[in-house]
């Protein structure tokens, strides 16, 4: 079976088909048409590599999704079934189905639902599999969400081995701000048949992304990446020898699967293959963590006590139920920001209510608490539907609360874990009840790790609940608990969870008593703990223990806490200034709304715009720019400025005297892509500048004339592909001619400071935030400037 293969063997896949179609096709073009309109030459690459050494030829078909075939007139079908012929027809020894990106931004940072996401991948992968693809190759991912669309697609329609693989930054995170860790958590949990990280800058600063993978990786691990970035005569900064040796190093720590991107022709294949000759895989010793993820942050549970956040479940909660029968997704929101603020690691979501849909409803809250609060989620429900409906949205590795010792609970939690990758809380409870010692609890938390690996889920996937019974009504009951604690961890080795509050219901003073009954728990080895994070007393309790069990080194975490100095209370403007703030970087729309709102009752639309707006959003950016918010997170503080605008120029009637003034946005001719460019546009629509965005694939001449036309002093163009960097050349020189008035900026994934100056652009944006800062200096910060 080929899956063996993937773990016991070296195998080599081929190199950028991209780099060797380069002049090959038409502008705007997309190539994957080529292996109907010109199947020979496709066939030709092919045989080139399959001579060069490769095991695993990848089919030409990375952008062949209905999203991108749109107006070719060409079905994905169409050409995944010709690829596949073409890539056989060339002696193939193995064929991968390439899957790339869609194209869109995925919800909500994009417009694209992620059920459609799944549906488009789902007919690659269909076609795929009906005309005779070997594995899947899902490439160049920056999304976890996207890649979990893609993988779903693939385990509902196909059984052919998967491989993800993941594209990073010089800051080694995705474009989303996954960083390694997380991925590598998300995809073990997921199940995919190899983890790899493909395209990036070059061969060798990409070293601590494969010391991650090759650390914790339960797969096999790939790694393909570019021949550097491609230089002004059109070669790549890596020869092939140097290429050889980087990947060679990556052996040596346990890769097993190797191949190119970007610029990687023939020769480097070739060069690859003698310096793996003979060569077998490296066993690698995989350390086994128990850990959750959101799209970007990653929750290890480790021993110093994961704080998960009890308060949005409404058992209780009689505002939090009104909220959910009512879908006032606000005040959820400001629950879920509030818990991530006080510390929490994790957030419980309950929308167990009766006469609702709690399927629908806790799907619709999962997926909007984690628009705006990057922790991981534990989806809480006793309804196995409600559970699917929630991991199944969710972006990332979630939690599950909860699966008992019931065989019929286990046979429904357990598969949903399995296909969608989550971590399981298991109830020591079974047919029978909950026993009253400790080491009948036991023995149920005994059944349900040996019944988990049955399903293929590890111990280390499990954490076990020993229960919390009432002090109040079954006092003999509480250390019960404890001992059985101790008992799992010591002859398990499992980590271990209890819903705190339990203890004290029906008592006075119930926050103390929660917090001795939390420390007795983490004296007894409690790994987690559902509390309510915002409670002063069981704050206290979990930074004193962390200190106490050493894994708050220095004391650093409690001093900071307890040894602030109280400040002065700070003047209306500026607790107002500190509040909206917090609103827009956060994401919280309807919250900013309201402040606006009020905001408005007492000073004028510009000043809001100038004293509060602006500096609000400067404040998020200023957090993306330093890494401590990731592209997500700032695009929903776009958005939420924006909505704040919209509520200021409907006082106002007119937008007119607040446009800071015009831009205008292309990707240029021959380019197809354009995610990056509508990134840059929110933006600046957030900052309150007035976008003409031209689209994709446009004419040098149309962008120049509409740069006259609209007066403009400032454009923005976009490219992803190096082939269309003489386009954006000769868009510029078009620009100096019509609009001289203009200044030009430059961004997209082949340029840098270097090629901007070849194109004779002004100005480089890196990212979207540079973007920002190019304007402001072109066109001025504030409104009217």
């Amino acid at each position: 079976m080929l899956i063996n293969r993937l773990k016991n063997e070296m195998l080599l896949f081929d190199g950028a088909m991209g780099t060797m179609l380069e002049g090959a096709y038409k502008s705007g073009e997309l190539p994957e048409i080529l292996n109907i309109t010109n199947p020979d030459l496709i066939t030709r690459i092919h045989k080139q590599y399959v001579a060069a050494g490769s095991d695993i030829i990848t089919a030409n078909t990375f952008g062949a999704n209905a999203l991108k075939l749109k107006a070719t007139g060409y079905s994905a079908d169409e050409i995944i079934a010709a690829a596949i012929k073409n890539a056989k027809a060339a002696g193939a020894p193995l064929v991968a189905l390439d899957i790339g990106p869609l194209g869109q931004l995925l919800k909500p940072a994009g417009t694209l639902g992620f059920e459609n996401a799944v549906s488009l991948f789902a007919e690659q992968i269909l076609a795929g599999t009906k005309h005779g693809a070997s594995l899947i190759l899902i490439e160049t991912m920056s999304d976890l969400y996207e890649i979990k669309a893609a993988v779903i697609a693939a385990k509902e329609c196909s059984t052919l081995p998967v491989i993800a693989s993941l594209t990073f930054d010089k800051n080694l995170h995705t474009f989303m701000g996954c960083d390694a860790r997380t991925a590598v958590t998300f995809l073990n949990a997921i199940g995919v048949d190899a983890i790899g990280v493909n395209c990036c800058q070059n061969p060798f600063d990409i070293a601590p992304i494969i010391d991650v993978f090759t650390q914790f990786s339960r797969p096999p691990v790939l790694v393909m990446p570019n021949a550097g970035l491609p230089d002004a005569s059109g070669g790549y900064s890596v020869l092939p020898k140097q290429f050889a040796d980087a990947l060679t190093g990556y052996y040596k720590k346990g890769v097993s699967l190797f191949g190119g991107c970007c610029g990687t022709t023939p020769e480097y294949i070739a060069q690859l293959k003698k310096s793996l000759k003979g060569k077998k895989p490296i066993a690698r010793q995989t350390e086994r963590i128990t850990a959750v993820t959101s799209g970007n942050r990653t929750a290890v549970i480790d021993g110093k006590i994961t704080v998960i956040g009890e308060r949005i479940n409404p058992t209780g909660k009689p505002k939090l139920k009104e909220a959910i029968k009512k879908n006032d997704i606000g005040f959820i929101i400001g629950e879920a920001v509030a818990q991530q603020d006080a510390g929490a690691d994790i957030l419980d979501v309950n929308c167990g209510l009766p006469d609702i849909d709690e399927a629908a409803a806790i799907a619709r809250v999962t997926a909007e608490i984690q628009s705006v609060v990057n922790l991981p989620l534990q989806i809480d429900s006793v309804n196995p539907k409600a559970i699917e409906s929630g991991v199944r949205i969710y972006n990332g590795k979630p939690l599950i609360n909860s699966v008992s010792g019931e065989k019929k609970s286990m046979a429904s939690i357990f598969p949903i874990a399995k296909k969608y990758g989550a971590a399981v809380i298991g109830l020591t409870l079974d047919e029978n009840g909950i026993p009253d010692c400790a080491e009948q609890r036991f023995l149920i938390a005994k059944r349900i790790v040996k019944t988990a690996a049955s399903y293929g889920i590890p111990k280390e996937e499990i954490l076990i609940d020993s229960l919390v019974l009432t002090a109040s009504a079954q006092q003999e009951q509480v250390f019960e608990t404890i001992k059985t604690i101790r008992l799992v961890k010591e002859r398990l080795g499992v980590n271990t969870v209890l819903g705190v509050s339990n203890v004290s219901f029906g008592l006075p003073n119930r926050a103390y008593l929660n917090s001795i009954f939390l420390t007795a728990a983490m004296s007894a080895g409690l790994s987690s703990a559902i509390v309510n994070p915002l409670s002063e007393e069981i704050s206290s309790a979990i930074k004193a223990f962390r200190v106490l069990s050493g894994s708050d080194k220095g004391a650093a975490d409690y001093i900071a806490a307890f040894s602030a100095v109280s400040e002065s209370k700070a003047s209306t403007s500026e607790a107002v200034h500190k509040d909206l703030t917090a609103l827009i970087s956060s994401g919280q729309r309807e919250a900013s709304k309201t402040a606006i709102r009020d905001l408005l009752t007492t000073a004028e639309p510009l000043v809001i715009m100038d004293t509060y707006l602006i500096p609000a959003l400067d404040f998020a950016g200023k957090q993306y720019e330093t890494g401590k918010i990731y592209l997500p997170q700032l695009i929903q503080a776009a958005e939420t400025a924006k909505g704040c605008f919209d509520v200021i120029n409907k006082v106002i009637k007119t937008e007119a005297g607040t446009c800071k003034g015009k831009i205008i946005l292309a990707t240029v001719k021959g380019d197809v892509h354009d995610i990056g460019k509508n990134i840059v546009k929110v933006l600046l629509q957030s900052y309150g500048y007035e976008i003409i965005d031209l689209g994709k694939d446009v004419d040098g001449d149309f962008v120049a004339s509409e740069a006259a036309k609209n007066r403009a002093r400032l454009v923005g163009l976009s490219a992803l592909m190096t082939t269309t960097i003489p386009a954006m050349r000769q868009t510029i020189e078009k620009i100096r001619i019509s609009a001289p008035q203009c200044k030009v900026m430059v961004g997209g994934a082949v340029l840098n400071e270097e090629y901007a100056k070849l194109v004779g652009a002004d100005y480089y944006a890196p990212d979207a935030m540079a973007g920002v800062k190019i304007a402001e200096a072109v066109l001025g910060k504030k409104i009217g400037e």
